[in-house]
């Protein structure tokens, strides 16, 4: 049987049922999730600044060292 259009049921899979607190974002483990998730991704932008600004000051000191 084919799929109608109007009719979704079903599509998407199932979620989880939410308090309502936690929809209101009062779940501790999961602001701790975020949290850790956070500084995650600081420490990785961190790192990434660091490699380029590495990589821009590089070819700069190769041009002076070959003049």
């Amino acid at each position: 049987m084919a799929k109608s259009r109007n009719n979704l049921l079903g599509v998407g899979g199932q979620r989880k049922k939410l308090s309502r607190a936690e929809q209101q974002g009062a779940n501790p483990a999961r602001n701790d999730d975020r949290k850790a998730a956070e500084d995650k991704k600081q420490e990785l932008v961190r790192k990434m600044r660091e490699r380029a600004a590495a990589a821009e000051a590089a070819p700069a000191q190769d041009a002076q060292a070959g003049s």
